[in-house]
């Protein structure tokens, strides 16, 4: 019986596929333009929105409502878009590399938060181990 709190394994496959396109797009996009940033600040960058972790410790419906503002792709495309629209290579860049963190998060199966608290998402729960499926041949 399927659990009805759980999107099914194909979805969340596919989601995590697009995920993954994302950030190699978007990685690719960064490092074959003009690279605006010193590669030290690559990795603090890239993790620059999981800062919105912190938004939990006003509670799980803070908590998702912050971690879920900035990790959607509407934020890096809004950033990429005004780098192209203005001609500024660091808001591109940031755009390109706020978009390839949230599709490595999607790519790993860390989804979209629910309010219910931090371990639940839109591709399912973090941390939940599968049942073991009976193979009935």
């Amino acid at each position: 019986m399927a659990d009805r709190n759980r999107p099914d394994r194909g979805t969340t496959l596919w989601q995590k596929a697009e995920g993954a396109a994302v950030f190699l797009c978007a990685l690719w996009l960064y490092f074959t333009g003009p690279q605006p940033l010193p590669m030290v600040a690559l990795l603090p960058v890239f993790l620059a929105p999981d800062l919105s972790f912190f938004a939990y410790l006003a509670g799980p419906r803070v908590g998702a409502f912050g971690y879920n503002l900035v990790h959607h792709y509407g934020c890096g495309a809004l950033l990429l878009a005004l780098g192209g629209w203005f001609q500024i290579a660091l808001l591109s860049g940031l755009g390109l590399l706020w978009l390839a963190h949230v599709g490595f998060d999607r790519m790993l199966g860390y989804g979209l938060k629910e309010t219910r608290g931090f371990g639940f998402t839109h591709l399912g729960r973090i941390g939940q181990k599968r049942p073991a499926q009976n193979n009935v041949n």
